[in-house]
């Protein structure tokens, strides 16, 4: 399995921006397609975002679509979420997860196997 600590999360104004962090170790970091994940207080955990291990594939649920940009830097070990124009329906416990299964791009919980502790972001109105 592969270790992840997330970091950035915090309170900003709607229309404003954050950048998450998402630091791996303990494997071979760019064996994983990886995703950022969000829970909101009384609601299930739903994809956000992923990325190949190359970084040449992301895909993105649809309500973040031109706002957020996933990204990776493999020397890093590290995965970003760059988010901007962020809305209060934003709001939640953004968590990293990394996969080492096909089909990860469907962004199905399942196929991540291994998962942070996630970062609160909160967006007011």
């Amino acid at each position: 399995q592969v270790q992840l600590v997330e970091s950035g999360g915090g309170l900003v104004q709607a229309g404003g921006s954050l950048r998450l962090s998402c630091a791996a170790s303990g494997r071979t970091f760019s064996d994983y397609a990886m995703g950022w994940f969000r829970q909101a207080p009384g609601k299930e955990r739903e994809f956000v975002a992923a990325i190949s291990w190359s970084g040449g594939i992301t895909v993105y649920t649809d309500s973040v679509k031109g706002r957020f940009t996933i990204s990776r830097d493999n020397a890093k070990n590290t995965v970003y979420l760059q988010m901007n124009s962020l809305r209060p329906e934003d709001t939640a416990v953004y968590s990293c997860a990394a996969s080492g299964a096909t089909g990860w791009e469907r962004g199905s919980t399942y196929l991540f196997g291994s998962w942070g502790q996630g970062t609160q972001v909160t967006v007011s109105s």
